[in-house]
């Protein structure tokens, strides 16, 4: 977990001040709502379809048992006793009051939090896969180059106004569990022959409208050289970026009409008069920065003192899908589900941020993890303390044994919430797990994501099951894909067809699933499945609904 010095609390309690005589000027009428917008922004406050919505920075998803503690006051005293978490490792709250934002920053920054840069047209929150430090299959850490980039690009007064938003993301290890094909600039790390870190620099993925998935650029870039190729990268979108017109403003845009040769091209002339410069990390600038990762002091476990009395089926069923490996072979990794009957995918009341920060003391040396699918994560569990977390978590009602099933769904706001949204993407989602839930161990591991707009904040393009909300004459619809993938390079999924009223949406859905349960072979997931056949037997029942499933 990364450890604040005297210089980053600096920043953080000077940042709330200055936002806190921003608002006050604004709600004495000396600033008009054009120019509050991208100060607020800048702040992480929307607003929303029936109150402000604050989105705080989660760096890298890692949350302290204080830190969960403190969002759970926020959400008591300023909100109605919720938050969410998103697929950017960040929590909204939703019903915030403008005049209340300064003193919840003011509270924010005493546990060493933020909400800057988390809106607006600047490089947001950087995100990582939520395992780094313990996961298995890691290369490099990707920790240190991650915080080395958050400090660099905040509050960077040259793209503190980009054409559009910027997102980046790091991954370390083998599998992608950070989505890095889906995102404005990304890096893989691996090491080279002579055990140095490099880096294969994406650019150009997104999601909205155009949804596209990221080109490589470089595939050799050396750890020092992060930020001075970063910068090169970023000065070339701020130089050709088109500010003309809202929707051909991202990165992905700009990439695709110069293709990706001819950017790195201009990206490549950029660098070279930066290259080396004062931006260059050095092996002291590295060691610092990962210095203020303060891992958990692990020891072996204890063996257990007595026999180990027969597992229960509920506690067999929750290690299987809720439990990860760890790099100690002595310890695992938790996973606990926020997708629960009558919650919102990714909610969590503030009682169950209280509860949850509790069981990380007691069981997690008091770190947390917020994940892409919306959970949250407990890197630190000894194994012989599973089942007693796994007994404290049916107490909480928080022990679901779903994890990767249909029911594990990525969901945004929708319109509930969110202004922008054509469709409620909460119902949908609860209708569409209750409609697979009599099958949905033998569908084993599928990915659902279901997106309220075309803004695509729930990552539908990339689910191996999408749903996009659309409106109709005033009436929800949903268009269905399928076969698209946030890992292995990334997939954008393939429009089934046209786009269905809401209350037949979970019906085609359950079609989908049975023609792969009688298309598969043995063991194989559906991705696979739909990756071996193409979308085309899928396609065809969706177009002829009464046909029998083969």
């Amino acid at each position: 977990m990364y450890c604040y010095d005297a210089v980053d609390r600096l920043i953080v309690q000077e940042r709330a001040a200055e936002f806190r005589g921003q608002v006050q000027r604004y709600l004495e009428g000396r600033i008009d709502e054009d120019a509050f917008k991208p100060l607020r922004l800048q702040n992480g406050i929307y607003v929303q379809r029936h109150a402000p919505m604050l989105r705080v920075a989660i760096p890298y998803g890692v949350l302290s048992s204080a830190q969960l503690r403190r969002l759970a006051w926020i959400a008591r005293r300023y909100d109605r006793g919720v938050g969410h978490f998103t697929t950017r490792q960040n929590i909204q709250f939703n019903w915030i009051a403008i005049e209340d934002t300064p003193d919840i920053l003011d509270a924010l920054a005493e546990v060493n939090m933020h909400a800057i840069q988390t809106s607006g047209s600047c490089v947001r929150n950087v995100t990582i896969d939520a395992l780094s430090g313990v996961a298995t299959d890691e290369l490099v850490d990707p920790r240190p180059y991650a915080e080395l980039m958050r400090q660099w690009s905040t509050l960077h007064p040259e793209f503190a106004h980009l054409p559009r938003k910027f997102k980046i993301a790091f991954n370390g290890a083998k599998q992608d569990r950070a989505a890095t094909s889906v995102h404005d600039l990304a890096f893989d790390l691996y090491k080279d022959k002579g055990d140095e870190t490099r880096l294969v620099v994406k650019a150009g993925g997104g999601q909205g409208r155009t949804p596209r998935i990221a080109s490589v650029i470089k595939c050799d870039l050396h750890w020092s050289e992060l930020l001075t190729y970063s910068e090169a990268v970023l000065r070339t979108y701020n130089r050709f970026g088109r500010r003309d017109h809202i929707f051909k403003a991202r990165i992905k845009i700009l990439i695709e009409a110069l293709g990706p040769e001819q950017f790195a091209a201009e990206v490549e002339a950029d660098w070279v008069q930066i290259r080396g410069g004062r931006n260059l990390i050095t092996a002291e600038a590295l060691a610092r920065v990962a210095s203020h990762f303060v891992d958990p002091p692990l020891y072996d476990a204890d063996p257990p003192a007595q026999p180990t009395p027969r597992a229960s089926a509920a506690f067999r069923a929750w290690r299987n899908r809720n439990v990860i490996a760890h790099r100690r072979p002595d310890f695992a990794v938790a996973t606990i589900s926020l997708k629960r009957k009558g919650m919102a995918p990714g909610d969590v009341t503030a009682a169950e941020m209280d509860a949850i920060a509790d069981l990380a003391d007691r069981f997690s040396f008091g770190e947390m993890r917020v994940s892409y699918q919306q959970n949250l994560l407990l890197p630190h569990v000894r194994e012989s303390d599973l089942r007693p977390l796994h007994q404290s978590l049916m107490a909480l009602g928080l022990a679901r044994a779903n994890i990767g099933l249909a029911s594990d769904i990525i969901c945004c706001p929708g319109g509930d919430f969110c202004s922008f949204a054509n469709a409620r993407s909460i119902p949908l989602s609860a209708a569409i797990a209750a409609q697979l839930s009599a099958f949905e161990q033998d569908l084993g591991p599928i990915a659902i994501n279901v997106s309220g707009c075309i803004n695509a904040c729930a990552h539908h393009h990339v689910g191996h099951i999408g749903v996009l909300g659309v409106e109709k004459g005033g009436e929800e619809y949903f268009q269905v894909l399928i076969g698209g993938r946030p890992d292995q390079g990334g997939r954008l999924g393939t429009l089934v067809g046209k786009a269905v009223p809401a209350e037949q949406a979970p019906g085609i859905i359950e079609r989908l699933a049975k023609i792969y349960l009688t298309l598969r072979t043995k063991r194989e997931k559906f991705i696979d499945t739909v990756e071996r056949l193409g979308p085309a037997p899928f396609l065809a029942a969706f177009a002829n609904p009464e046909s029998q499933i083969p």
